[in-house]
């Protein structure tokens, strides 16, 4: 039986905002009826500012599914289309108090159908999963790219992971090894594009060992830069480093980082991760404003 959180409970015994917008602006579909989960997306925009005035959903799943539903549709409305396009699937997670590890694939449901109404409302067109990239599971048709992309959004590094975050590699099992494959290239040969546009190998920025205070800032100014600092750019936002205080890393978020819900997640759960990998185990990384 899975543990799920009071908020989850209550979300799933009363969704919010169930149903379908009649000549709704915007519409997204994803999922299918074969694979267990289906989930359609409906938005009232208004036209002028682009904020999403009203959000229904259907959805046929399970309770997490209808949960991370619900919460999804209440976070986004009287945003924009640029704010609600920047919710992941942690900050839904997180909006219940958490989801069970094994249904974290219903969270990235609900931001895949946010983004697929936004696409729509935009009139860009998004290829379906097995259009997207290589094929990797066929019993629920997922991707060597939504792998990739899962992977390095939410920092998961074994097949476990991927199977709760896409249900990949939990039916036949055929994929399995595919799987570890592609988790090993992402991130044992994950590459970047050099100035000139040719592919490089991302290599740690040094071996921390016995580290001088010298050698220690510019070992984690390398990581921020090198590691971290791309990361957040997709995402509009960016990083500073204020101090370094023995293992005590002192940071500020900027850009779309500084005011996002998550914020705390994304210093602890990569910030930090990323240091303690690349610098030292020991390292601690907290927020400038929390450093009083």
């Amino acid at each position: 039986m899975w543990n799920y959180t009071d908020k989850v409970l209550d979300h799933f015994h009363n969704p919010r905002n169930y149903g379908e917008i009649p000549n709704a602006d915007a519409t997204g579909e994803v999922g299918s009826m074969a694979c267990g989960d289906a989930l359609r997306l409906t938005l009232k925009i208004d036209k002028q500012t682009e904020k999403i005035l009203d959000a229904k959903f259907q959805t046929f799943g399970c309770g997490s599914a209808i949960a991370s539903s619900s919460a999804m549709t209440e976070m986004i409305k009287g945003m924009s289309l640029e704010e609600a396009g920047k919710i992941t699937n942690a900050e839904i997670s997180k909006f219940l108090g958490g989801l069970p590890p094994e249904k974290m694939h219903c969270s990235v449901m609900g931001k895949e159908a946010l983004e697929a109404a936004i696409a729509n409302y935009k009139g860009i067109k998004i290829e379906k999963d097995e259009e997207e990239g290589r094929l990797v599971c066929r019993c629920f048709g997922v991707t060597e790219d939504k792998i990739q992309k899962l992977a390095i959004e939410n920092n998961l590094h074994n097949v476990e992971d991927i199977t709760n975050y896409t249900k990949a590699g939990g039916g036949c099992g055929a994929c399995l090894q595919d799987i570890q494959d592609i988790l090993d290239a992402v991130w044992n040969n994950k590459k970047e594009k050099n100035s000139e546009g040719a592919s490089v190998k991302t290599e740690k920025p040094a071996e921390a060992k016995k580290l001088t205070t010298i050698q220690k800032i510019k070992l984690i100014e390398e990581t921020l830069e090198k590691i971290i600092r791309p990361s957040l750019n997709q995402d509009g936002g960016d990083i500073e480093l204020i101090d370094v205080d023995k293992n005590k890393i002192i940071v500020k978020l900027l850009g779309m980082c500084s005011h996002c819900p998550s914020s705390s997640f994304t210093i602890k759960s990569f910030v930090e991760t990323k240091l303690k990998e690349f610098v030292s185990p020991d390292i601690e990384v907290v927020e400038e404003n929390n450093n009083d």
